[in-house]
């Protein structure tokens, strides 16, 4: 035999595992409405980069039929490539390869290239379609998962890492993605639970679906477990690569900039899009939508907590995060989820010097005894720790109204904002002038002769002398106080001026966030 017939042999073998679990499977796949795990590797990279690490792994499980059972690369492909010519690491799970589970060398693989990810500071893109732990292997499948877990945490902060659901995710699996930074999911195919309908209806009676129990449309609406959803594979994998232009390569670079054309940034629209009256609503992102660059801004949980509106945007080709109150909806309000998304989505920005910028109209936190008995102050707390705890560029305009201690945590000078800008009709105070006039003149509205009378007039006494941004700005609460038609002028002096913020915090192992 010559070198020849040896590289011969060598992609023979190559093509073996490039089959993984054989045609008949990879049809079964198909007919599913599902791609196989290098189907979606080739959508996701930029054409002809991938380069395929271990490939030739293989089980070493003798017990329950694996005996002499092989299974390509044992169930996940894992290796290097480019996304908008920026390096990646990532892992796709084979499901026609043991139905995609998780035993002892697939682990080994996905470890061990979430490890150079780390190495070589770069994201790490995780394509999970799984049915969990391969049994047969017992615990040391658990194990497997406890190594994929722990790297989560670890790297947490420091790369950027993002799961794909691209079919089921149960058990222990779930918990990789839940600790990653942004999850994806395909709807009506994937589909998360820690123990699925079948366990359900045998330990509580109750009757579900796997796609009623676990789907995208569930993750994303209702349990918040989901970032992102879309209708195909293809459609998903795209958005994964648009959020990727978004962000840095690790936490000690800045997020790509691009170029902008010069254009007019003086907006005279915003003036008619928010109502006066401080009770009507409307929807912010009509707001956002005249101050960030044409068509760049990419929301985060579009479909949760849709009280606050979150997510990346460019202004004048500068990425920031954006954190908007929503007054469509629980007059923009703050309960226990929008805090919580808000919290998260802060932290991640201040973990990869993105900056800040926050759009305010708050009525204050969401009052009632289900928020309260299920934890507000807790969960609400969550927000004031994010901001605190930020480090980046932080800037706050304050659109509308800001009262009582949401406008405390919604990045207020006190809690570590470098910028507060604030339009002319802005209320900021400890409560509405309504409820504010109701209680400090309660005696004297009741004894007037014409209560209501005295009602309004007390109640735009109030707003006179408290509920405007002047009497914030003269205590130096608000840096400026801004003509709305400028607020992408102000925004872009202010990302420039705060280019190279540094700050510190005390030394310490970590916080301790009211989780």
């Amino acid at each position: 035999m010559d070198i020849y017939e040896k590289i011969n042999e060598l992609y023979d073998k190559r093509r073996d595992v490039e089959l993984g679990g054989g045609d008949h499977k990879i049809d079964k796949q198909h007919e599913k409405g599902k791609l196989t795990a290098r189907e979606r590797i080739e959508l996701l990279l930029d054409a002809g980069t991938f380069v395929e690490l271990n490939p030739f792994i293989e089980h070493r499980c003798n017990d329950f039929g694996l005996d002499g059972k092989k299974g390509p690369g044992d169930g996940v492909v894992t290796g290097y490539g480019k996304v908008n010519g920026n390096p990646v690491y990532l892992f796709s799970q084979d499901f026609t390869v043991f139905g995609g589970a998780l035993g002892e060398m697939h682990a080994r693989k996905i470890a061990a290239v979430m490890d150079l990810a780390a190495k070589n500071g770069t994201p790490f893109i995780g394509l999970n379609d799984s049915g969990g732990a391969r049994i047969q292997e017992g615990v040391v499948s658990l194990d497997g998962y406890g190594h994929i877990f722990y790297r989560n945490a670890i790297f947490s902060g420091v790369i950027p890492q993002i799961s794909v659901i691209l079919g089921p995710c149960a058990g222990g699996a779930v918990y990789s993605p839940a600790i990653t930074d942004f999850v994806f999911m395909v709807e009506k195919t994937s589909q998360m639970f820690i123990t699925g309908p079948k366990v359900i209806e045998t330990v509580t009676g109750e009757k579900i679906s796997s796609e009623d129990l676990g789907g995208a449309n569930v993750h994303n609406s209702i349990s918040g477990n989901a970032h992102f959803s879309g209708e195909t594979e293809e459609e998903v994998l795209a958005d994964v690569r648009k959020l990727l232009s978004y962000l840095p390569q690790n936490n000690e670079e800045k997020p790509p900039a691009l170029s902008v054309e010069a254009q007019d940034d003086f907006r005279p629209d915003l003036t008619d899009i928010i109502p006066f009256d401080p009770i009507r609503p409307y929807d912010i992102r009509t707001v956002v939508k005249e101050i960030a660059d044409e068509g760049s801004f990419f929301e985060v949980q579009k479909d949760f907590a849709k009280n606050i509106v979150i997510g990346f945007a460019r202004i004048k080709g500068e990425v920031a995060g954006l954190v908007c109150n929503q007054p469509k909806y629980m007059a923009g309000g703050l309960d226990i989820n929008s805090s919580d998304k808000a919290a998260r989505f802060i932290r991640f920005c201040d973990s990869f010097q993105i900056p800040l910028i926050t759009f305010e109209d708050v009525s204050g936190f969401f009052p009632g005894v289900k928020q309260e008995h299920g934890g507000i102050i807790r969960h609400g707390a969550k927000i004031l720790y994010a901001y605190s705890e930020a480090t980046v560029p932080k800037i706050t305009v304050i659109l509308r109204k800001a009262y009582g201690g949401a406008y405390v945590a919604l990045n207020s000078k006190s809690i570590g904002a470098d910028l507060v800008f604030a339009w002319p009709n802005a209320e900021i105070a400890v409560m509405g002038p309504q409820g504010a006039a109701n209680i400090i003149f309660a005696k004297e509205i009741a004894a007037s002769e014409d209560p209501e009378a005295t009602r309004a007039r007390k109640i735009e006494e109030y707003r006179e002398k408290f509920a405007n941004p002047y009497v914030a700005a003269s205590q130096g609460m608000v840096d400026d106080v801004i003509d709305p038609r400028e607020t992408r002028i102000k925004l872009i002096q202010a990302l420039d001026m705060l280019r190279n913020k540094k700050e510190d915090r005390p030394k310490k192992k970590h916080g301790n966030i009211p989780l």
